[in-house]
């Protein structure tokens, strides 16, 4: 059954791929709805959840949790001006989250402690010197909170507090991304979370005050409108985000934020939401999360160190809009072991029937950045998961990892990414060849699970391509097309990766032809401790599991052990350990194979036969 219940921001969706509409200046305000509040949450939509709330226990949990949030956030101290580093961000977001507790509380209760609550964070931010405009997702999170705010509270402001909010939101936001705008800032024809962000909330903010102050709202909507699809093609043709899933969160909700607000406020998206690929988008954060309960995602680019899939109340936005309760019943999945936020509110949708969670084992996300995911199960605990990417390096957030894999199995993850490091380390964002971001240890080659030839980074111009996609019951594999990234040291590149279902075990393979002899080094991140003590096999220990190494090509070969520790001011990477297998390999072609087989207890090492990958 695939019935929508309840229905929250007006406007329907063409179909994916359609073009999207232009937003003239002249008209577009002209179906502009003129009472207050016209953003996200109507009254209208607010009556619906005040009516279903007695007859759903999950509603009103979710509210409960949102009503403890904003008690929470009333016991805050007071919003101060302070950077860290060159970031005000923690700043506009801790507003953006107090403003949507409170203001929603209000809303829901009718209680004037947390409308004041709220009016004393806004006029603390607008009282700021500036908004941080040189990082610009300060300003444009701050201006959807102070949007935000002003608009849920209009009833309950009075004049004078509405024109100093007003006057703090133009002066500080609307003016700033008008600059931004009319200069042609990089973010505005960027394809990646920034145009998101900055376009999102610089739209709320215009929206808010479009009724006194229409000439913001007349510039920024048609030029977000126009901006917005450079990064919604990113999305083409499966969903998935060349940034890794942690992203996908940062700039999809923002994305769901402008399409929203335009919505409610304005009757339309301008066809917006009809970006390729946009309405399958939420199974990427499913799809590429491991097994229960952790829920490790496939975690490449600058995602943070061991992150996980986190409740995500976009994904009831989405699963409304698109009619997808696959999306809502994984979010309502997720939820029944946490706490629900505001927004969990707003969207809500109540929990599809039992069998809708009905997701695929495996998936073969294309586009910018592909990726590949497979696993044996989605009830088992025990789960084995593997996941692999390709793409170019030189993507936003990129590390130097074409190739990079990620397993789970036993309830272990362990092969694993050692995620971002401090944003603050000089030349973090010199991603040029040669560029100071590709000495730090977690974005360069040595800290994955790639292969290096003669020690030597994958290029950072690299691009890499899956050019094999198989799932079957008994297995799922990828063959990864890596030549450019080790070119001009190897004439073909290429790794394949298998997880076979039945051992819950994987495989990888790489097969080089090189036109000299170079030293290969294969490399898997672990936290497990490992033994190295028999010949050409290594056993990982890890919370009570093993996991048993074997290499299966070329025959000789060994595992070695080394630390990926590193000194201040890179992050420390404390207890975390590399298995390497060094080979010398001479011109021509080589190989390397490698099976991976967790086993509960002490048992005897895999065993397995190397295919050729063009047999695979």
């Amino acid at each position: 059954m695939r019935t929508l219940i309840i229905l929250g921001c007006i406007g329907l969706s063409l179909p994916a791929g359609a073009a999207a509409a232009t937003a003239d200046p002249k008209t577009v305000l002209d179906s502009l709805r003129k009472e207050h509040p016209r953003l996200i949450l109507t009254d209208e939509r607010l009556a619906e959840i005040k009516a279903r709330r007695a007859a759903d226990p999950l509603l009103e949990r979710f509210i409960a949790d949102a009503l403890t949030a904003a008690d929470k956030a009333i016991k805050k101290p007071p919003l101060v001006y302070e950077k860290r580093g060159p970031r005000l961000l923690h700043v506009s977001r801790d507003c953006l989250d107090r403003t949507y507790a409170l203001a929603l509380a209000w809303r829901l209760t009718g209680q004037d402690k947390y409308a004041s609550a709220a009016r004393a964070n806004l006029l603390a931010v607008c009282a700021f010197p500036d908004w941080n405009p040189s990082h610009f997702l300060d300003t444009a999170e701050m201006s959807h909170a102070v949007g935000i705010g002003y608009d849920w509270l209009y009833e309950w402001l009075d004049e004078p507090t509405r024109a100093k909010i007003r006057a703090g939101l133009i002066r500080h936001g609307m003016e700033a991304g008008l600059k931004v705008y009319g200069s042609k800032g990089w973010w505005v024809t960027s394809a990646f979370n920034w145009n998101q962000v900055c376009n999102g909330g610089l739209v709320a903010g215009a929206l808010a005050i479009a009724d006194t102050d229409p000439q913001y709202a007349r510039r920024i909507v048609p030029a977000a409108v126009d901006s917005l699809p450079t990064a919604l093609t990113s999305y083409a043709p499966d969903g998935a985000w060349g940034e890794g899933p942690g992203y996908w969160h940062y700039a999809t909700r923002y994305t769901c934020y402008a399409l929203c607000a335009m919505e409610t406020a304005l009757g339309t998206d301008f066809g917006l939401s009809t970006a390729y690929g946009l309405s399958e988008s939420g199974l990427f954060p499913i799809l590429t999360s491991g097994p229960a309960p952790e829920r490790f995602y496939l975690n490449f680019a600058d995602s943070g160190e061991r992150a996980r899939r986190r409740s995500m109340p976009c994904l009831f936005y989405l699963a409304r809009k698109y009619n997808q309760p696959v999306f809502a019943a994984a979010e309502h999945d997720i939820l029944a072991d946490g706490k629900a936020g505001p927004e969990h509110v707003i969207w809500y949708v109540p929990k599809p029937p039992a069998g809708t969670l009905d997701l695929p084992l495996d998936r073969h996300f294309r586009g910018r950045v592909e990726t590949a995911v497979f696993r044996t199960g989605w009830s088992d605990p025990d789960a084995a998961f593997l996941g692999v990417k390709a793409g170019y390096n030189q993507v936003n957030h990129g590390h130097l990892d074409l190739g990079n894999f990620e397993f789970d199995a036993l309830g272990v993850r362990w092969a694993r990414d050692l995620g971002s490091d401090d944003y603050n380390l000089p030349g973090y964002w010199d991603s040029k060849p040669g560029g100071r971001r590709w000495t730090y240890y977690r974005l360069n080659s040595a800290s994955h699970n790639v292969p290096m030839l003669d020690g030597k980074d994958q290029d950072a111009r690299g691009t890499a391509r899956i050019v094999q996609f198989t799932s079957t019951p008994q297995r799922g594999l990828a063959v990864v097309d890596v030549t450019s990234a080790y070119a001009p040291l190897a004439r073909s590149a290429r790794r394949g990766v298998a997880l076979l279902r039945e051992r819950k075990a994987m495989l990888v393979q790489d097969e080089f032809d090189l036109p000299a002899a170079h030293r290969i080094q294969w490399g898997m991140t672990t936290d497990a401790d490992i033994d190295v003590s028999r010949p050409g096999q290594a056993i990982l220990a890890l919370k009570g599991k093993q996991l048993h190494a074997t290499v299966l090509s070329p025959k000789g070969a060994t595992f070695t052990v080394a630390s990926a520790e590193q000194k201040p001011p890179q992050k420390p990477n404390r207890g975390v350990n590399r298995l390497l297998v060094r080979v010398d390999a001479a011109a021509g072609k080589a190989t390397i194979a490698v099976l991976l087989e967790p086993v509960a207890k002490e048992g005897p090492a895999a065993t397995g036969a190397v295919v050729p990958l063009n047999r695979w």
